[in-house]
């Protein structure tokens, strides 16, 4: 029914934002990762999930595409809801839900609220063929210099490893004090194993 509402931002809660649009206040719940990049009076874009059940009609919004469509894939999986889904966006970013079910790394998902190691393993089997493989790794690796990493990244590929390959491997491991030689020895091992 919705694509977006383009808005302002009258107020901003713990789990949800009231947008203005022409007058029209829409409560819009959202993750923590979207609500904790907003400012009040500000005017966004929200993407919009419509949800009609038999106690409301409930609107969840997301800042990004991605975000949105990986609200939509946690709510295909079986007894994982609304809630639920805002639940586990709000502890993990989209990079990060998608490397944990590609590296079947349960213990991740379980840190977001109500997800035991059940759970997890059911969105684990029930998402892995559905999930994009394509993942930034600049954002999961924020606190490294990105010039070893590219580096590293190059040289690999120069060997005959694909991109998609290093970058699942650097996901891996801890690769914060390591020069770009150490990076690739660490890498090489790894894919060796």
């Amino acid at each position: 029914m919705y694509d977006y509402i383009i808005g302002e931002i009258v107020e901003i809660r713990e789990d949800y934002l009231v947008l203005d649009n022409n007058g029209i206040g829409y409560k819009i719940y959202t993750s923590k990762n979207s609500l904790s990049n907003l400012v009040d009076k500000e005017r966004v874009k929200v993407y919009i999930y419509f949800n009609l059940r038999e106690d409301g009609i409930f609107l969840y919004g997301f800042l990004t595409k991605e975000e949105l469509s990986m609200f939509e894939l946690l709510l295909l999986v079986s007894k994982i809801g609304p809630k639920i889904g805002i639940g586990i966006l709000s502890t993990l970013s989209t990079n990060e839900i998608k490397l944990a079910i590609l590296n079947n790394d349960v213990d991740s998902l379980c840190k977001a609220p109500g997800i035991g190691k059940k759970t997890a393993n059911r969105i684990i089997l029930e998402l892995k063929d559905r999930i994009d493989d394509n993942i930034n790794i600049d954002d999961t690796l924020d606190f490294v210099d990105n010039s070893d990493i590219d580096e590293a990244i190059n040289a690999l590929v120069a060997l005959g490893y694909t991109k998609k390959e290093v970058d699942e491997v650097l996901c891996k491991i801890d690769i914060k004090d390591l020069t770009t030689e150490d990076i690739i020895k660490a890498v090489l091992k790894r894919m060796s194993k």
